[in-house]
């Protein structure tokens, strides 16, 4: 278990860097809002490994307010997006 758990944690890791290049560098908002839903969603998997890792099931409210508030924000930025080019 110890040894998925770190392959886990590593490739996370590998996927927060990689999409905090797309939030920081993407060419407009749309990106910018995938790359932070991205983020919430490997941020919400990481909790996610930990629970599995340490037994511990405290954390689960907290994945599931993680995946409620990317998923809310997502959505609110769509509805609200003004158009880029103009």
């Amino acid at each position: 278990m110890i040894v998925v758990a770190m392959v886990a944690g590593i490739m996370l890791t590998v996927a927060a860097v990689l999409v905090s290049y797309r939030i920081l560098a993407g060419p407009d908002t749309l990106d910018r809002v995938v790359g932070i839903d991205a983020l919430m969603a490997i941020a919400a998997s990481g909790l996610a490994v930990w629970a599995a890792y340490t037994d511990d099931t405290t954390v689960v409210p907290a994945i599931v307010a993680l995946a409620l508030v990317g998923f809310l924000g997502s959505a609110a930025v769509s509805r609200f997006r003004v158009r880029d080019d103009v």
